[in-house]
């Protein structure tokens, strides 16, 4: 089969999803290089898709405590497009910033005020996302019922982006989003079928308990399929599309 940037963006989702779910350790970096050499491959239409394999192996090799293995990764993805100033900005990172390499290579990267808003946007979701994923399996310790609830996830922005490093962010995000469901999929698909089992062997099972467990999960399901819709991104008026320098290193707080 024949690569195109398309199959490589939805490979790149999978192998973000395998990073996710399974973990760097058991995962590997494989996935990511085999990725980068298959979008350079492509020449300049796969540039961006190499420029976030590389940002990716970068900050694994920052986790991992390798500064100098992280600058060259990051500075392939500079060169290819990267200008996620935000990402840069995660405290896995903060210790890059005071390299006079990285300093360089973060005020190479330009940006549109348009783009930076929707960069602040995506971070900040992937933060809600993983919170409301979190609530969501509390909520739903000790529920009765056989109904699985999903895991409401506000809509990708479809504007067109004035550089193509927001479309690595947004695999970014849409990784995450894939990662959590499948997880929370996952614990529901258990419980239900835990739940079903149990009602069949228990003479004392509480039907009662478990209808108002299902009403309840339901309405907090309602309830976080209209707060993500509410999230939905939105294009600010009168957002600059001019490129313009990054806002300087350290100068912007990572969404909370």
């Amino acid at each position: 089969m024949v690569d195109t940037v398309s199959s490589l963006a939805t490979r790149l989702h999978e192998v973000l999803v395998e990073f996710l779910t399974k973990g760097p350790a058991v995962a590997g970096t494989r996935g990511l290089h085999d990725l980068v050499a298959r979008a350079a491959a492509l020449g300049p239409d796969g540039a961006w898709l190499a420029a976030s394999g590389r940002a990716s192996l970068g900050e694994l090799a920052c986790a991992q405590g390798d500064a100098e293995l992280a600058i060259l990764h990051f500075e392939a993805a500079v060169a290819g497009g990267f200008n996620d100033c935000v990402a840069l900005h995660a405290a896995v990172l903060v210790p890059l910033h005071q390299d006079p390499r990285f300093r360089a290579l973060y005020e190479r990267m330009r940006i549109t005020q348009a783009d930076l808003d929707e960069f602040f946007w995506l971070h900040r979701e992937m933060r809600i996302t993983v919170r409301e994923a979190q609530d969501a399996s509390v909520d739903n310790i000790g529920r009765l019922d056989t109904g699985v609830s999903l895991l409401p996830q506000a809509p990708m922005p479809t504007r067109e982006p004035n550089t193509l490093g927001v479309l690595i962010t947004r695999i970014d995000l849409a990784a995450v989003q894939t990662a959590l469901q499948q997880a929370a999929v996952k614990a529901e698909f258990q419980r239900s079928a835990g739940n079903t089992s149990l009602s069949l062997i228990d003479d004392s099972w509480d039907y009662p308990r478990a209808r108002i467990d299902a009403w309840h999960a339901d309405e907090l399901e309602t309830r976080r399929q209209q707060a993500a819709e509410a999230r939905a991104f939105v294009e600010r008026p009168g957002a600059g599309t001019t490129l313009i320098p990054c806002p300087p290193l350290g100068s912007i707080g990572y969404p909370a």
